[in-house]
């Protein structure tokens, strides 16, 4: 019985774990999608530096709150990295230690991203008309943002494949979203080779970018739903031999 009791605290461990695992999903698309598509690319006029300026200085609330949610999902993504790791050491605790690694690595260098854009609203100072090392140091702190965060998606992809790797061993997570998540892996990887290798990237982006954000938003999100509806309490009945001995052991240690 002591067994028994064991295996159901065990299982109610894993399964906050995939719930908070879930929930720090969640968290990462809802505050990335905010920052990334309604802040930064919804005030950032490329090639235009006077027009990007007077954007962010007449909407400097918008653009604060919108690094405040890129550094909330920061604080999910650590949260996320340490969930994942535990609730697939099981499946493999060396590739689960190298999936959580490559995810660290990859949330410290966006975080080194970030600050770049931080520095934004002291250099605009809320003015409308600033002088032209303003315009250009503003510029180069959207760029160096954008670079430093593309350098952290080849840490990202990796730690997508490893994800899925381990999905995979886990025999629990639907074989498709490993699937998913493997593609995205791949897609992260040569999107982010392309863009600082080919020198006529933006001919081909269309193709790159939806090579990323299908696989990426498919697999991902709906790893997100497995993990709130599913994770963690999945029982590995497919195997009936080994279901035999662990009921026979515990009945063992009954008597």
């Amino acid at each position: 019985m002591k067994s028994i009791g064991t295996n159901q605290t065990a299982l109610q461990g894993q399964r906050k774990t995939a719930l908070v695992a879930g929930v720090g999903y969640l968290v990462i698309f809802f505050s990335g999608i905010f920052a990334n598509f309604f802040v930064v690319e919804g005030l950032y006029v490329p090639g235009s530096a006077a027009e990007t300026i007077e954007n962010i200085a007449n909407n400097m609330g918008q653009f604060r709150l919108g690094v405040l949610s890129f550094v909330l999902m920061v604080v999910a993504d650590l949260v996320l990295t340490w969930s994942l790791f535990v609730l697939f050491r099981q499946a493999n605790e060396k590739l689960s230690m190298f999936a959580a690694a490559f995810r660290l690595v990859n949330v410290a260098i966006f975080g080194m991203a970030l600050a770049h854009l931080a520095a934004i609203p002291g250099l605009v100072g809320g003015n409308v008309a600033v002088g032209s090392f303003t315009q250009s140091a503003v510029m180069q702190s959207f760029a160096a943002f954008n670079n430093t965060w593309l350098i952290g998606l080849v840490f990202f992809g990796v730690h997508l494949l490893a994800l899925a790797a381990l999905t995979m061993q886990s025999r629990s997570v639907p074989r498709v979203i490993a699937a998913l998540l493997c593609i995205a892996g791949v897609g992260y990887l040569l999107d982010t080779t392309a863009r600082f290798g080919m020198q006529h990237y933006d001919a081909y982006k269309t193709y790159f970018s939806m090579a990323v954000i299908v696989p990426g938003v498919v697999g991902e999100f709906s790893f997100t739903i497995w993990l709130l509806v599913r994770g963690g309490s999945t029982k590995r009945d497919k195997h009936p031999a080994v279901a035999s001995s662990a009921v026979g052991q515990a009945l063992s240690n009954a008597a």
